[in-house]
């Protein structure tokens, strides 16, 4: 059985959905004002391995929303710098969120709300009109204000020190020092210039954290859903201030597991524009690395470890890669109609391995381990010729079954089909060079081979022909 580490509880527990195997799951998505950096991304490729480990091992079906936060101070100041409306301005960056999403192999959540979706505005009004209802708000100069002395159990996320939160002073920034509790803001009166909606409690757009919550309890019906993920970041004051609103709401709990993923740093530092490390996935596929290899990267490390990116990590997820599509190719060559017990061992001791791996809190890292173990010990088995087709034709199920979950080789596969040449012209260039080859024209056939490299693709001579591959 599948145990995740439950931020709220500080320990791994064994985790199943409550309602008939469908997983109802909440990740805060992207505040839409610019481009998301590798270290957003960090967040929401472990969140899609957690899906896909649900789906692919576990067999439940998937009922997840990842949202957009298309309104708050950032959205604002961005869309009014740009001197365009609030939705056209976000939209450039949600069309950039979903290109580099579909670029890392990310599966699309059945829900994707946008905070300003007019049935999730009305979610908001009804959502402060029960906190109302139920004596946990003020009103001041025309904004709503959660008291968190109202709610005995605020801080219990964070492990906040009650003696040290300050009921009573109020704040209306959408983020907050990490160190203060204040009592926070649920809808903000208008302001000269701003967006503004009235859902009953006055002109005004709503604050960052009610978003989250009227959307998670609209979409994905009564509380409590089973698992809210997201940055380790967003802990307090953010996840906090959910759980406030949606339990003072509802007098239930709003989450039973909580996931947080740990930071991104770059180069053993921390990202900030001030150092120029803020990579994007445009980034770093100008320095010449692909998406797989930065998906790679993120899930080579467990999810709550920090994990330090760096340049010469991505030459070596490259490097890794490269690894198991060559071994793939390899097992394409066997041949013989024997069968191994070495290599059907070896298969069984990696699907063990791999599943105990993924059902152990989603340890990425050692099932990355357990599939190098199959590739070492296969490889041995082809060089000593101890391997069949049956066997191999296993190994390669194998490999399909883990990338269910990892998605890394199936992104790779779909990079190489859209190679920087087109296929026809590699094909059509490997024959020339083997009719230079057969008149004995060696210059023309390196010609040719170094022309490819140049433009990203490498040939391999081997006994069965000639083989391209991406760089």
């Amino acid at each position: 059985m599948l145990r995740l580490y439950n931020t709220l509880t500080r320990q791994e527990e064994p985790f199943a959905p409550t309602q008939d195997g469908t997983v109802r799951m909440y990740a805060c998505g992207p505040t839409v004002y610019a481009r998301a950096h590798i270290g957003n991304f960090r967040t929401y490729v472990c969140v899609d391995v957690l899906r896909r480990a649900l789906k692919h091992l576990c067999g439940y079906t998937m009922r997840e929303a990842i949202n957009y936060t298309d309104v708050d101070d950032k959205t604002i100041t961005g869309a009014q710098q740009a001197g365009v409306p609030l939705r056209e301005y976000t939209e450039q960056w949600i069309r950039a969120f979903r290109e580099d999403t579909e670029q890392l192999g990310i599966e699309v959540p059945e829900e994707m709300p946008r905070a300003t979706d007019e049935a999730n505005l009305r979610a908001m009004g009804d959502l402060i009109a029960q906190l109302e209802r139920n004596g946990h708000t003020y009103r001041r100069d025309g904004s709503t204000y959660f008291k968190i002395a109202t709610l005995p159990e605020y801080g219990k996320l964070a492990r906040l020190d009650h003696e040290g939160m300050k009921s009573g002073v109020s704040v209306d920034v959408d983020e907050y020092s990490k160190e203060d509790a204040r009592d926070f803001v649920l809808w903000k009166a208008t302001r000269p210039g701003e967006p503004t909606w009235d859902v009953g409690a006055g002109p005004g757009r709503p604050g960052w954290h009610l978003e989250c919550s009227a959307m998670a309890l609209r979409l994905l019906g009564e509380p409590p859903i089973d698992i809210h993920a997201g940055g380790i970041d967003l802990i307090f004051p953010h996840h906090e201030n959910e759980i406030a609103q949606s339990e003072g709401a509802t007098r239930r709990p709003f989450s039973r597991f909580w996931m947080h993923i740990e930071h991104l740093f770059v180069e053993n530092e921390k990202m900030s524009k001030s150092l120029g490390n803020v990579y994007t996935l445009p980034d770093v596929l100008a320095r010449g690395h692909r998406a797989s290899a930065l998906r790679y990267l993120l899930l080579s490390s467990h999810y709550r470890k920090q994990l330090n990116f760096t340049w010469a990590g991505m030459e070596q997820a490259e490097e890794s890669l490269r690894r198991i599509g060559d071994f793939l190719a390899r097992l394409e060559t066997v041949s013989a109609d024997h069968s191994s017990e070495t290599v059907q061992a070896a298969t069984d001791e990696a699907r063990g391995a791999f599943r105990s791996a993924l059902f152990h809190d989603l340890n990425t890292a050692a099932g990355l381990a357990a599939i190098f173990d199959l590739v070492r010990d296969v490889n041995a088995a082809i060089d000593a010729k101890d391997i069949g087709r049956a066997d191999a034709d296993a190994v390669r199920h194998a490999i399909d079954e883990f990338d269910c979950v990892l998605g890394v080789v199936t992104l790779r596969r779909a990079e190489d089909a859209q190679p920087p040449v087109p296929v026809e012209e590699i094909e059509r260039l490997i024959d020339e060079r083997k009719a230079a080859r057969t008149r004995r024209d060696f210059a023309a056939a390196d010609g040719i081979r170094h022309a490819l490299a140049e433009r990203g693709i490498l040939l391999e001579d081997n006994p069965g022909g000639t083989r391209w591959k991406r760089k």
